[in-house]
C-alpha cells in the first residue's frame, strides 16, 4: 500500500487527534509526567501533543507548550517536534488541506490585489533559507521578581531553526504597493472565543520590503508541524514571536498606522532606552515590542547539579540577539567577580544560536556559574534583571550554580 504523502498524513491525522478529541481530555488520557519549574507555582505535566514529543504544558486550550530546557544542549538545531508553541486564540485550525490554503494579498495600499496559493509560492518565487531564533516575548516571564501576569513560562519558550519560504517583500511587490503605503497587517486562521479579537500584528512597510521577513512553509527540511503554523507563517528573523503569524490566510498594505488589540494596547513595551520601569510601577508611556534583547544560557549544567571535584569539565551554551549576531561570550565561575572568554562554536548566521564552550575544573565545593555575551554592536546582557509589568524581554545575566564533591 502506497504510503500517504506529509500534507495528506498531517490533514488526516490532525483532523483525528486534534478536532475528534478536546486538547485538555487528550491531555489527561496519557500516562502523567511532571516537572518543578525553578519558580513559584511551577509543577507542570509534560504532555506529547499530535506532532510533538512530550512538552512542558502551561495551557491546553489555547495551547502553550515549552521546550524542556535539556533539549537545547543537545545542539543548535530545536527539532520540530520539540519546538515551543503558543497560541492566543482557543479557536485554532486542527485540518488544512494544502492544496486549497489561500493567502489574500491586497489592503486599500495594494495597486494589484491578489490571492496566493501554496503551488504558486513554491512555484512563481524564489525560495530562500534562513536559520533564525523564533522566541515568546513572555519567554522567562515566571522568573520577575516581583511576579507579574501573563504565562508563567521558563526560559524554554524559544527555538532555532532553518526555515524555507520566500521573501516577503516578492509577495508584496506582486501586489504593487501604493505610494501611500505605510504598515503590512497579517492574519493567519486561528479565531478568538473571546477576549482580544483575531490576531492581526502589523510591520512597517520600511521592515516589511525588506530582506529579512519571509513566508515560510518549511522548517527543518519538514512542513512545518500543524502546532507551529502548517502550511504557511510569517517569519520575521530577530523579531519576537508575537509578529511570527501562524497558518498566515491575509496579507494586507495599509495607509495608517495600525492600531489592532495585538499592536495596542497588547505586546507594548516601555518607551526608553532600557524598556524597563521600577518594580511596581507602570511606564508613562509605551511602544510595539521589537528585537530580541541579548542573551545567553549555560545548557550542559542544570541548576544545583553535583560535579566532581578536581575532574575537568567542558561546559556548553548558547547565545543569540536581535539580528547584530553574537561577537563575543564571558563567563565567570566566581558569581561574576572575575570574567574570561569563552570560545564560540560555529555561525549558522546573525539570527542564529551561537554556540560556545569553555573548560572549568572545580574544586571542592559550591560554584556560582555565570556567561554575558556581546553582539557585534556592543550590546549586553545587564547584571541585574530589569522589570516591566507585562514580564516580557528578560535577558539577566544568568546564575548556575553547581556542587564539586
Amino acid at each position: 500500500m502506497a504510503r500517504p504523502d506529509p500534507s495528506t498524513r498531517r490533514r488526516l491525522v490532525l483532523g483525528a487527534a486534534l478536532a475528534g478529541v478536546p486538547f485538555a481530555r487528550a491531555a489527561r488520557a496519557q500516562a502523567a509526567r511532571t516537572v518543578d519549574m525553578p519558580f513559584a507555582n511551577g509543577h507542570r505535566r509534560l504532555v506529547a501533543f499530535p506532532e510533538k514529543r512530550p512538552l512542558i504544558v502551561l495551557t491546553t486550550r489555547p495551547p502553550q507548550l515549552e521546550t524542556p530546557f535539556e533539549v537545547f544542549n543537545d545542539g543548535l538545531i530545536t527539532p520540530n517536534d520539540a519546538f515551543f508553541v503558543r497560541y492566543h486564540n482557543a479557536a485554532i485550525p486542527t485540518s488544512v488541506d494544502p492544496d486549497r490554503h489561500v493567502i489574500k494579498v491586497g489592503g486599500v495600499a495594494a495597486g494589484k490585489p491578489y490571492e496566493l496559493t501554496m503551488a504558486m509560492l513554491r512555484r512563481d518565487f524564489k525560495p530562500v533559507e534562513i536559520v533564525a531564533v523564533n522566541q515568546c516575548s513572555g519567554n522567562s516571564r515566571a522568573l520577575f521578581a516581583p511576579r507579574v501576569t501573563g504565562g508563567q513560562l521558563g526560559n524554554g519558550a524559544m527555538g532555532n531553526a532553518r526555515w524555507v519560504g520566500v521573501p516577503l517583500k516578492d509577495v508584496l511587490a506582486r501586489a504593487e504597493p501604493k505610494d501611500g503605503a505605510r504598515e503590512v497587517t497579517f492574519d493567519g486562521l486561528d479565531q478568538a472565543v473571546f477576549g482580544g479579537g483575531d490576531f492581526v500584528k502589523s510591520l512597517k512597510i520600511e521592515h516589511a520590503m525588506g530582506d529579512e521577513p519571509i513566508v515560510a512553509w518549511q522548517m527543518n527540511g519538514a512542513d512545518l508541524p500543524m502546532l507551529n503554523g502548517f502550511p504557511v507563517r510569517l517569519v520575521v528573523p530577530g523579531y519576537y514571536g508575537t509578529y511570527w503569524v501562524k497558518h498566515l490566510s491575509a496579507i494586507d498594505l495599509v495607509d495608517r498606522p495600525f492600531e489592532g488589540f495585538w499592536m495596542k494596547p497588547a505586546y507594548r513595551i516601555p518607551d526608553n532606552d532600557c524598556a524597563c520601569v521600577e518594580p511596581g510601577t507602570a511606564p508613562s508611556a509605551t511602544r510595539p515590542i521589537g528585537r530580541f534583547t541579548v542573551r545567553s544560557f549555560i545548557t550542559s549544567l542544570k541548576e544545583g547539579a553535583q560535579v566532581r571535584a578536581g575532574q575537568p569539565l567542558v561546559v556548553r551554551g548558547i547565545a543569540f540577539d536581535g539580528g547584530q549576531g553574537i561577537r563575543e561570550v564571558a563567563y565567570s565561575t566566581d558569581a561574576g567577580q572575575s570574567w574570561r572568554g569563552a570560545r564560540l562554536g560555529e555561525d549558522l548566521g546573525r539570527f542564529s544560536f551561537r554556540e560556545f564552550t569553555f573548560g572549568f575544573t572545580p574544586g571542592a565545593g559550591a560554584h556560582d556559574l555565570r556567561v554575558r555575551a556581546w553582539n557585534r554592536s556592543g550590546q549586553s546582557q545587564p547584571m541585574e534583571p530589569l522589570w516591566q509589568p507585562a514580564g516580557y524581554m528578560r535577558n539577566v545575566v544568568e546564575s548556575v550554580k553547581v556542587v564539586a564533591a
